[in-house]
């Protein structure tokens, strides 16, 4: 969101120190205030740097540290320690040479996959002259689900939005005021409430409160023995109702929802209420009504879905599960008649598809109306008709591809839930089929340039005019010059989500891999090295999720709000000034631009709770 907007809601100049030794499981400490000073991070400058996931890593899946160096020698060795006593020894392996980032390093990997037993693991790396020790990082079964679920879980009550004043909210343009109470903030420096964003950009919806409503009310009930195995179903209830109950309030009487509670981001003056919005300045527009693709698809995905959970539960909200589905069946029957109108451009793209089909599946499962079905068919077909001969997708119906810097993975995971109700086995493999060249391309997109960190790269094309054209790039970030105008920001829940749709689609596909997850060793790498990217393994040595890990991102009231444990930084981006994407950055400054990395953001839980939920399936 936009900085400037920060700084005039908090007037707050505060700097800290990034936070290092941190206990897994305990708070970073708070920033202590000073004078407006900037805070800038730069790369680690030490001539070898061993980079770990530094929350957890899986028992029986993939294990690897990068090693990063810069000097002369071209060999060098490795040991890995269990609880402080060596288990592997041996020889760096050599990575294709690459200068993307940090020209002059030399890349190495040590893989230690195969160690199987459980404890504290460390790698300690000697080049010449030099040597280096990783994080230490502890290796268990449900490792990431196991180590941080109770605290991601708590992110979200930790955000309740329960301002009063919520209660009585105007519309933008309209005598009328509604009930708009609850739901969760949307970030830490951003008390608004959203649906969905960035409307007006057309192809840059996130999919927000809505997708953490239906992830909690999913992992509620579809995931309830992993939740009741670590004592967390209870709360995971609990939070997956507070979303339904928003949601319901939020649901108009015509039967559209309101996409954002808003006030330009705290702006003194500015009046709080139903509305749209759009550009750096925060213009308020009437785009309020939330097409699919704004966060209505998915908002009747949660509300089908929690109302499977109260069924079965005996639990409810402030609301019941009959009002739940109700409200769902309503919702969708509005938007199949008016999604257009509610689309800044007046069309549908991609985005409408996938998330329309997550409603119809979740309708679906809660109904077993074949109507559902029937709608889903449709959906499908026009999800997997945009999908081009290498496997990439396109966003609208002409050249532009796909690409989102919050949910890239959803495509698949959609139409991997497709699969899950579609009886007619042609239908069911041709989904498939689309599934597992959407896969590759993710593989292949990924590997065709040196990556010593396996970071999932994308596709794209700048702007010129306001819309994307010209011709089709390649790069890791998502490119600054964008239909948004302004907002391009780290990439955490995008990377979760494609850990999610690696997993959930490889999984469809039979392969019955060994690699960990069920997976291939190829589909197990890509999905492993996404998470383990936030979790601290990438050239900054940090993790993003925080309250984890060594060292977490640093404190910027200013721009970046508050910082809860179990939040994520929107984290690493493309170099400043970089209208592909290109290079690499982490909070250079100024304080007013930090929420591009520092800030916490409510889908980077979101999607991260979903892919370890997924990833601890047994």
């Amino acid at each position: 969101m936009p900085a400037a907007l920060h700084a005039r809601k908090t007037g707050l100049h505060l700097m800290a120190a990034l936070v290092a030794g941190l206990s897994l499981m305990h708070p970073a400490p708070a920033a202590a205030q000073t004078p407006a000073t900037t805070v800038s991070v730069s790369l680690p400058g030490e001539p070898l740097l061993v980079q770990i996931n530094q929350v957890a890593l899986e028992r029986r899946g993939p294990k690897r540290a990068i090693v990063e160096y810069t000097g002369q020698a071209t060999e060098g060795t490795y040991t890995v320690l269990r609880d402080g006593k060596p288990v592997r020894h041996g020889a760096l392996r050599p990575l294709p040479p690459f200068t993307g980032w940090s020209p002059g390093k030399r890349y190495f990997s040590v893989d230690f996959s195969d160690a199987e037993q459980g404890g504290e693991y460390r790698v300690e790396v000697g080049i010449g002259k030099q040597r280096a020790t990783s994080a230490s990082v502890p290796v268990r079964d449900q490792a990431v689900f196991a180590t941080t679920g109770a605290q991601l879980l708590g992110y979200f009550k930790r955000s309740r939005h329960t301002d009063e004043a919520d209660r009585d909210l105007p519309i933008f343009q309209t005598s009328r005021r509604v009930n708009a109470w609850g739901g969760w903030q949307d970030a830490g420096g951003d008390k608004g409430k959203y649906l969905s964003h960035l409307g007006y950009a057309n192809y840059f919806n996130p999919q927000q409160a809505s997708m953490a409503a239906w992830v909690l009310a999913y992992g509620a009930h579809a995931r309830r023995a992993l939740f009741a195995a670590h004592g967390l179903q209870a709360q995971i209830e609990d939070e997956a109702f507070w979303g339904a109950d928003y949601l319901h309030r939020i649901l108009d009487a015509e039967g559209y929802f309101y996409t954002t509670v808003f006030d330009q981001w705290g702006t003194p003056g500015a009046v709080r209420m139903v509305t749209g919005y759009e550009g750096a300045a925060g213009t308020y527009t009437t785009l309020y009504r939330s097409a699919f693709r704004a966060g209505g698809g998915m908002a009747i995905a949660a509300l089908a879905r929690a109302s499977m959970l109260a069924r079965e539960s005996g639990r409810h909200g402030e609301f019941d599960g009959a009002t739940y589905l109700a409200d769902a069946r309503r919702a969708y029957e509005h938007l199949r008649r008016f999604n257009p109108q509610y689309c800044a451009d007046g069309k549908e793209n991609i985005i409408d598809d996938y998330t329309a089909l997550m409603a119809l599946v979740e309708l679906h499962h809660a109904t077993g109306e074949q109507r559902y079905l029937d709608d889903a068919r449709e959906r499908a077909a026009s999800l997997m008709a945009r999908q081009q001969s290498d496997g990439g997708f396109i966003s609208d119906g002409g050249s532009r591809p796909y690409y989102h810097a919050a949910e890239a993975g959803l495509p698949v995971i959609s139409l991997s839930a497709y699969t899950d109700i579609e009886p007619e086995q042609a239908r069911r493999q041709h989904a498939l089929d689309v599934i597992g060249r959407a896969l590759e391309h993710e593989l292949d997109i990924t590997d065709a340039v040196a990556n010593p960190y396996g970071y999932a790269r994308q596709r794209f094309q700048l702007t010129q005019d306001g819309k994307a054209a010209g011709e089709v790039l390649e790069g890791f970030f998502i490119p600054h010059r964008n239909e948004t105008g302004y907002w391009w920001q780290g990439e955490s829940a995008r990377l979760a989500s494609l850990s999610a749709a690696m997993v959930i689609g490889g999984r469809k596909l039979a392969n019955h891999g060994t690699a960990g997850y069920g997976l291939s060793a190829r589909q197990a790498g890509y999905a492993q090295a996404q998470l383990d990217w936030t979790l601290g393994r990438n050239p900054y040595g940090m993790s993003m999720l925080y309250g984890f890990g060594a060292k977490n991102p640093p404190t910027v009231l200013e721009s970046a709000g508050e910082m809860f444990v179990g939040g994520i930084s929107n984290g690493i981006t493309g170099a400043v000034g970089s209208d592909t994407g290109a290079g690499i950055s982490f909070a250079p400054g100024p304080d007013s631009e930090q929420w591009r990395w520092v800030e916490q953001w409510i889908p980077h839980t979101t999607w991260m709770l979903f892919a370890v939920m997924e990833m601890s399936r047994q």
